[in-house]
């Protein structure tokens, strides 16, 4: 039996001194495994393991020293290696698919084995590795969009309906403006706009973190520095959060469109105040969580995040041993 707690939205493992996505700061006698670089994965940690794409975008995002160690894509690492006590044996990144550099993170013990998912996706993208699995004993999985209406059309057909959203704001001398994350979803829509030959300006924090990507070797199409005098025939990438009143004041005519997998709520443009919402995604859909329990083939399922009850119970209906990880909730596993 190997004990897991699950406490404040993270799996530790406290006799290897292993904690998984730890956002609250965890001292120096334990490692934090961290499985990309978005806010509510990451923290100011004395020791942490990662992806190097996770270690160039968390070093933008999080100053500060700290002890860093990390590991490749696909290849095994000895527990003792990484300075971790039994009853880990080992532990291998795989690529999620969420954004650059998004690991799952294989944990292998005496008594067998568990994967973490972190934030991933199936579908394959333009600014992201491509998932992989392993099968595992048990799974730990996140579940945002766990409801069967979350099922999102191909990324394809979503990118070409931005890009139409896009020519037809600038033929009508109107600045196109797309509202998505500045880590991951810019990147994703931004390699979008360049294949299409639409020049872009990016936000600060969306051009920080671009060249971040660049230097990563990601190559992206023309984009400009944040002028909104100078932002016509240009589509302007932000955040959800960049103001949007007065960025509709300083750009005068303009259209916005929110990127989210929200908008297959017919609600979610007026929440946002766009005249547009495209559910462009980096998480899984339903149909990926689905697929990759059945990957994974797993004797037990824990979800976490978003509906992950109610994915849960939908498992169960599959004939899987689930339940729901709950905040605050701690519990012991059996691996």
């Amino acid at each position: 039996m190997v004990p897991f707690d699950y406490i404040r939205g993270a799996v530790h493992l406290p006799a290897a001194g292993l904690w998984l996505d730890a956002h609250h700061r965890i001292g120096a006698e334990e490692t934090v495994f961290v499985s990309h670089a978005h806010s509510d994965h990451t923290g100011a940690h004395a020791r942490v393991l990662f992806s190097a794409p996770t270690q160039r975008l968390m070093r933008a995002r999080i100053g500060g020293e700290r002890q860093e160690q990390v590991l490749e894509f696909g290849r095994r690492y000895e527990g003792a290696v990484l300075g971790l006590r039994d009853p880990v044996r080992a532990l291998t990144l795989l690529p999620a698919g969420h954004i650059l550099g998004s690991a799952m993170s294989l944990v292998e013990t005496d008594a067998g084995s568990l994967l973490y998912t972190g934030d991933f996706k199936l579908r394959p993208g333009l600014s992201a590795e491509v998932c992989e699995s392993r099968p595992a004993d048990v799974l730990v999985m996140e579940t945002t969009f766990g409801r069967p209406k979350y099922v999102f059309p191909p990324t394809a057909e979503i990118l070409e309906a931005v890009v139409k959203f896009c020519r037809d704001s600038i033929e009508r001398d109107e600045v196109p403006v797309l509202l998505g994350y500045s880590l991951g979803k810019s990147q994703e829509v931004l390699a979008a706009l360049g294949a299409a030959g639409l020049p872009a300006m990016l936000n600060e924090s969306v051009a920080k973190l671009t060249r971040v990507y660049e230097a990563l070797g990601q190559t992206f199409g023309k984009c400009a520095a944040w002028d909104p005098d100078a932002a016509r025939g240009h589509v302007v990438l932000a955040p959800p959060g960049a103001g949007l009143p007065a960025l509709r004041q300083r750009l005068g005519r303009s259209r916005v469109a929110v990127l989210t997998g929200w908008a297959v709520d017919s609600s979610c443009r007026y929440q946002y105040r766009a005249d547009a919402a495209f559910p462009l995604s980096d998480h899984a859909d339903f149909a990926d969580l689905v697929a990759l329990v059945r990957q994974v083939g797993p004797k037990k399922v824990f979800t976490l995040h978003g509906f992950a009850a109610e994915f849960a119970s939908h498992l169960r209906s599959l004939g899987y041993d689930a339940a729901a990880l709950g905040e605050q909730e701690q519990l012991e596993l059996r691996l």
